[in-house]
């Protein structure tokens, strides 16, 4: 598990990106070099969506060479050798969130077969890349976490390393996959698929949840509908801002009782709860700490915030000033007069 090469942080873009807002194709040199803010925010679905996004991007076909790892202990939640035993040789099949969870699918590959009637892919494999056939089946997962300040880049060759740096894969490609976190909330993980089973988040999917579940999940709730949203075992992925902001939106006070809501309510919450999340991944996360993309590109949608962190403003639609209280120990920001 030597450290292979000189890699590091400083990403550059694969290619230019797309549909962004003008301040999101700029460089993002100034955020890389900025002190991060430590308020407190946490990725949520938007952003590790994104980075999910953007690993997959640039990373899908590429053979792990050589895993490296840190000397502490507190990011891994398998051994690091076991991890780099299990990383290196696989290649990523594909990169998807679970919640707020990164998963990295890895297939087996062998030898690419030579030319001729024989070398045509049997059931179940495929090829990736110039010098492989994989299976298309994952036969492990690598599982991320970002915690408070992680970060998940592909690099480039030769770029220096930052400090707090805990995880290095050299690509194939010459690139490295890196996990960087100051405050070491973040983990890694390694599951062999054919001893144990994937990894699945523990609540239901916000972008894909129906009206009747939805009403079924929060029906006959004692606990606040903040809290409830919050809750990872019924909502995989929400957080902290983007609670606040759909239930703004939907009109619903933070601290309401989620049983009481009606279903009327309920499915305002829903619609707006979805609306408020594909935005944000649209404008690339909220930057409200030191998140940034794969590309080490922030994020926008902070802009757009009615209510989160906007304590003693003015409310975007009635002018009355923004409050703060704590709902389940959470900083919460609501508008007295728009949310009911």
């Amino acid at each position: 598990m030597r450290a292979p090469g000189n890699g590091g942080t400083i990403n550059q873009p694969a290619a230019p990106r797309q549909n962004l807002p003008p301040a999101r194709k700029a460089s993002a040199a100034g955020v890389l070099n900025a002190a991060p803010l430590y308020n407190g925010s946490m990725p949520e679905l938007p952003e590790v969506e994104i980075i999910a996004r953007g690993v997959h991007a640039r990373v899908r076909g590429d053979r792990i060479v050589e895993a490296w790892f840190g000397s502490r202990r507190e990011p891994f939640k398998t051994p690091p050798d076991r991890q780099a035993a299990g990383l290196e040789g696989r290649v990523f099949l594909g990169v998807h969130r679970a919640g707020k969870h990164i998963v990295c699918d890895l297939g087996d590959c062998g030898p690419e077969p030579s030319p001729g009637p024989a070398s045509e892919p049997s059931a179940g494999r495929a090829t990736v890349g110039a010098q492989t056939q994989c299976s298309v089946r994952p036969a492990a997962q690598w599982i991320v976490h970002l915690g408070m300040t992680g970060r998940l880049l592909v690099t480039v060759p030769g770029a220096p390393v930052a400090a707090h740096t805990h995880v290095r894969l050299l690509l194939a490609s010459s690139r490295e996959l890196r996990f960087v976190d100051p405050r070491r909330f973040g983990r890694v993980e390694f599951r062999d698929l054919g001893h144990g089973a994937g990894f699945r988040a523990t609540g239901a999917e916000p972008l894909a949840i129906g009206a009747e579940e939805f009403a079924a999940l929060f029906g006959g709730r004692r606990l606040a509908i903040k809290a409830a949203l919050l809750n990872q075992r019924l909502l995989a992925g929400v957080g902290n801002i983007y609670a606040d902001e759909s239930l703004f939106r939907a009109g619903i006070r933070p601290r309401r009782r989620a049983g009481r809501l009606t279903r009327n309510e309920l499915e305002r919450l829903r619609v707006e709860l979805r609306t408020v999340l594909e935005h944000a991944i649209r404008m690339g996360g909220s930057s409200v700490s030191d998140y940034v993309d794969a590309d080490g590109l922030p994020g926008f949608f902070q802009l757009e915030h009615c209510v989160y962190l906007r304590t003693g403003l003015a409310c975007p639609r009635c002018q009355t000033p923004i409050r703060r209280i704590l709902v389940a120990g959470r900083g919460t920001h609501y508008c007295p007069r728009c949310q009911r």
